[in-house]
C-alpha cells in the first residue's frame, strides 16, 4: 500500500509535542517489519535534509506559500491519491482518500479561546468537525482528549482510538556539570498562561518566604501567549533573583537541565498528553504535576499532584518533595515503572495497523 503522511511538522529543527510525535512515528514506521511492506510518501512544504530513511520512504516536496494543507496537499490528493493518508496534526485536507486517519492531540482552543485569534479558532473548530465527519478514524493520545471530543463535538466513540505516545530513552550527557551551582526546580514548556507559569511563580514565592528553600526556579521554554505579562510578573517578583528564564532549549541542553534538576514541576491548566512529564520520569527526576486534564492519566503513580488554581497547595506539595529525600526516591522509582506504559514502537504499530485495516 502507498501511505501518504502529512510531514510538514516532522523535520523541524525545534520540535515540541506535535513535531516530536510526527518525527518519532515516521522513524518507527521505518523500523517495523510491517512498515517494510508499504511505500511511504512524506509530504512537506519545503525541502528536508533527512537522508537516512529507507528506500521505501520518499520525501515529496510540495511548495506553496499559504494554506498549504487545504490547497497544495489537497491538489496532490486529487492528482495522486495514496491508498491511505495519515495526518499527525489535526487538519484533514478537503480532498483526501477515503482511508484517512487524523490525530487530534488536544482541544486547548475550546478551553482557552482567548489565546487564539478569531479566524484561527473558527478554523480549528471547523477542521475538527470536518475530521470527525470525514476521517476513517481519529487517533487521540489520551482518554482525556477522547472525552473532550465527545463532550464538545459529540464525536462517535467507535471512531476514536486512544493510542498513547511513546517516550525516547533518556540520553545522559557525559562529563557535564550542573548548569547551576544551586539546587533548582525545573519546569519545561512554553512560557504562557495556559501553562500556568504565573501560578508556579506564586507558589515559588510562597515557598521562598515560608521555608527559605535554597532552590532556584528554572523556566525552560520559548515565549508563548502573553509572554510579556509573565515576564512582568517575574520582574516584579520578590523572588526574581531566583527565577531563571532559559528560552527554548535544544535536546542536549534540555537533557543537561533534566539530569541535574532536584524536582520537575508541570503546573499546566490543560494538556492533551504532556510529554515533559515522561521526559522527567525518564531522566529519573521526581515529578510534581497538576491534577487536571490528561496529566494524572499520563503521570500515573509516578507523580505528586496539586490543584493548579491553588497556589498554597502547589507550594506545599513542592516543598514536601523538595524536603523529603525518601519521597523523591519513591517518586523516581514509580516514575520509572510508569514509563513501561509508553513505547514509540507500540505507538507506531497501533497507528500503522489503524491505517492499513479495512
Amino acid at each position: 500500500m502507498i501511505i501518504g503522511i502529512h510531514a510538514a511538522a516532522a523535520f523541524k529543527k525545534e520540535r515540541t509535542g506535535v513535531e516530536e510525535y510526527a518525527f518519532r512515528l515516521i522513524r518507527y514506521f521505518a523500523m517495523l517489519e510491517e512498515g517494510k511492506k508499504h511505500r511511504f510518501l512524506l509530504y512537506t512544504p519545503s525541502s528536508s535534509e533527512e537522508s537516512d530513511l529507507p528506500r521505501n520512504f520518499e520525501i515529496k516536496t510540495l511548495r506553496f506559500p499559504v494554506f498549504w494543507t487545504q490547497v497544495r496537499l489537497a491538489l496532490e490528493m486529487a492528482l495522486n491519491k495514496p491508498g491511505a493518508l495519515f495526518i499527525p496534526a489535526h487538519v484533514l485536507p478537503l480532498i483526501h482518500p477515503k482511508n484517512s486517519v487524523v490525530t487530534i492531540h488536544d482541544l486547548a482552543f475550546e478551553y482557552f479561546p482567548e489565546m487564539y485569534p478569531l479566524f484561527h479558532r473558527r478554523y480549528l473548530r471547523w477542521t475538527t468537525k470536518y475530521a470527525i465527519s470525514k476521517a476513517k478514524k481519529i487517533i487521540v493520545p489520551s482518554e482525556n482528549t477522547k472525552s473532550d471530543l465527545i463532550k464538545f463535538y459529540n464525536a462517535p466513540q467507535e471512531k476514536i482510538k486512544v493510542i498513547y505516545h511513546g517516550i525516547a530513552p533518556f540520553t545522559a550527557v557525559q562529563n557535564e556539570k550542573s548548569p547551576l551551582v544551586q539546587k533548582y526546580i525545573l519546569c519545561i514548556g512554553r512560557i504562557e498562561r495556559k501553562k500556568n507559569v504565573e501560578g508556579l511563580i506564586n507558589a515559588f514565592e510562597i515557598i521562598k518566604e515560608k521555608y527559605q528553600i535554597p532552590h532556584k526556579l528554572v523556566l525552560a521554554g520559548g515565549p508563548g501567549y502573553l509572554f510579556e505579562e509573565v515576564k512582568k510578573k517575574i520582574d516584579a517578583s520578590p523572588s526574581k533573583q531566583d527565577i531563571i528564564l532559559t528560552g527554548h532549549l535544544q535536546e542536549n541542553q534540555k537533557n543537561v537541565f533534566l539530569k541535574f534538576a532536584d524536582l520537575f514541576v508541570f503546573p499546566s491548566f490543560y494538556e492533551g498528553f504532556g510529554f515533559p512529564i515522561l521526559e522527567a520520569q525518564a531522566a529519573e527526576v521526581p515529578v510534581i504535576a497538576s491534577n487536571v486534564s490528561s496529566l494524572p492519566e499520563v503521570a500515573g503513580e509516578g507523580a505528586l499532584f496539586f490543584d493548579p488554581a491553588d497556589f498554597e497547595q502547589m507550594a506545599e506539595v513542592i516543598y514536601s518533595a523538595a524536603s523529603r529525600t525518601e519521597l523523591r526516591e519513591s517518586l523516581i522509582k514509580k516514575g520509572s515503572e510508569n514509563l513501561r506504559r509508553f513505547s514509540w514502537k507500540k505507538c507506531a504499530e497501533e497507528t500503522l495497523r489503524t491505517l492499513i485495516e479495512d
